[in-house]
């Protein structure tokens, strides 16, 4: 894999830190600011929204830029935000510049995820995605804890500028790494914007989007409700609840690396096979969470799983909007965090629920099979190895 992609990939990790650093600091921020918990809980909320509507919205924005400019300028803009935050005495600030970051991440991420794509060989772009998104898992192992440990020790701005620390070196490397061509000077022509949107229309496009973001929800409903799981089902005291959540990371790099070698000629294997064993392990982990192995290594193997099959079907993404080549990385990122939006509040709603804190991991178990069920009487749709025009 080529260098520019690894420099991508820690600008992802830096973002991916970002996006989940927050459920660890809220109550300090929250004490710092004089708001509630609830109130600082927005925050988060505020970055989903940002993500969905700023991914489509920066891409077509940054289509008559260079790619190297359009990285450039998003990574430098979130890097500015988390300064800002970091320096802040008012809430509302605070806010805006979580919104403001989500944007410039959203907008990163639908170039990243486009320009990637066209670092590899045309049948490779599983694999470039894989090494992109690692970034993302890399970050629940490692930049999460991290900032969290950060925040205990120094505070939750120190957090915010280690944020912004860790992406200056990622902008250095793109600006002499990240090529500076344009979409039309890498092929035959740009199709016009209009063109590209139209391929919204298009339902095989629909149909992954609409898998992605089930089986990305199933993963975000259940992750973000883990801790209760861990301290009240299984009795474990509050520092496991890091352990799980590094356990959780480690599986979905084992995942996602995996289905980067499979995601590309194999789709279809990685659905079939990783789709019903997701269904079980979720079921699974629900029954038997109050056993602290049981429920670390299902943890571990619902990462994997989860990663595996999300990444395929983001893959899946791409290749369907092949003909959308400025904004086929935008549409990716819509139903990657449609799903990290939508995912907790059904989580939140399965916790009142006779189920109880357990509700999350039933909820996960259900969003995945609705995704099975739909994508069956069009598998051969969802697992083709590149675009179709099957459902046209």
């Amino acid at each position: 894999m080529p260098l520019p992609l690894y420099l991508l990939a820690l600008a992802v990790f830096a973002m991916g830190t970002s996006e989940f650093m927050l459920a660890g600091l809220l109550p300090d921020i929250a004490s710092d600011l004089d708001v509630t918990v609830g109130t600082a809980g927005t925050l988060t909320s505020a970055f989903a929204i940002g993500m969905i509507v700023g991914a489509p919205l920066a891409a077509a924005l940054a289509r008559n830029w260079s790619r190297r400019s359009s990285l450039l300028g998003f990574v430098l803009t979130f890097t500015a935000a988390h300064a800002v935050g970091a320096v802040t005495t008012g809430f509302p600030v605070l806010f805006a510049t979580r919104v403001v970051a989500a944007l410039a991440n959203a907008g990163f991420l639908a170039v990243a995820l486009t320009t990637a794509a066209t670092l590899v060989p045309p049948d490779r772009k599983g694999r470039a995605l894989a090494v992109l998104l690692s970034g993302t898992t890399v970050a629940t192992i490692a930049g999460v804890p991290g900032g969290s440990v950060l925040g205990t020790l120094l505070g939750w701005r120190a957090t915010f500028w280690a944020v912004a620390a860790l992406c200056l070196p990622a902008a250095l490397g793109i600006l002499k790494a990240v090529p500076a061509g344009r979409v039309e000077e890498e092929g035959t022509g740009r199709p016009a914007l209009q063109a590209e949107l139209a391929q919204l229309t298009r339902p095989p496009l629909i149909l992954v989007m609409l898998l992605g973001a089930l089986v990305n929800a199933a993963t975000f409903g259940s992750f973000t409700f883990l801790a209760p799981v861990v301290t009240g089902t299984a009795g474990l005291g509050e520092l496991w609840i890091s352990v799980v959540l590094v356990l959780f990371g480690a599986g979905s790099f084992a995942g996602v690396t995996v289905a980067g070698r499979l995601s590309d000629r194999r789709p279809g294997l990685v659905i079939a096979v990783g789709g019903p064993l997701l269904v079980i392990g979720w079921s699974a982990l629900a029954v038997l969470a109050n056993e602290p192995i049981a429920l670390f290594a299902l943890v571990f193997v619902q990462g994997a799983l989860s990663f595996a099959l999300g990444s395929t079907l983001i893959t899946r993404v791409l290749y369907e909007a092949a003909q959308a080549p400025t904004m086929a990385g935008s549409y990716a990122t819509a139903a990657l965090n449609v799903g990290a939006a939508v995912g907790p509040l059904i989580a939140a709603t399965a916790l009142g629920t006779a189920a109880g804190i357990l509700g999350p991991l039933w909820a996960s178990g259900l969003l995945v099979a609705i995704a099975l069920l739909i994508a069956f009487p069009f598998r051969t749709v969802v697992a083709a190895g590149r675009s179709t025009e099957a459902l046209s």
